[in-house]
């Protein structure tokens, strides 16, 4: 858990997989290294698909809770910015 706040927010539940991970992984740029966005989520294939690509491009997943709040089947990730793949095989020695 952190104590800091996700400086964005997207929601792509109207969106079908994978243009899900791709908004998502969009908004991950315009972020700086280890900033937090917040992403609405479907239950389901986004649920899933979202958090595990983040995570093996590089970001860490700190929370994936359901969101009633935000409408039923509702889920909110949010994503650290890391290191994106592209950037560490730039970096590679």
């Amino acid at each position: 858990m952190t104590d800091r706040a996700p400086v964005g927010r997207i929601d792509v539940r109207q969106h079908a997989c994978p243009v899900t991970w791709v908004k998502t992984r969009i908004a991950l740029g315009r972020l700086q290294p280890g900033e937090i966005l917040e992403v609405l989520l479907r239950e389901g294939e986004a649920r899933e698909n979202v958090p595990r690509s983040a995570a093996e491009d590089g970001h860490r997943v700190i929370r994936l809770d359901p969101a009633p709040q935000e409408g039923e089947g509702t889920w909110s990730a949010w994503l650290e910015r890391g290191q994106a793949q592209e950037e560490r095989e730039r970096t590679w020695p």
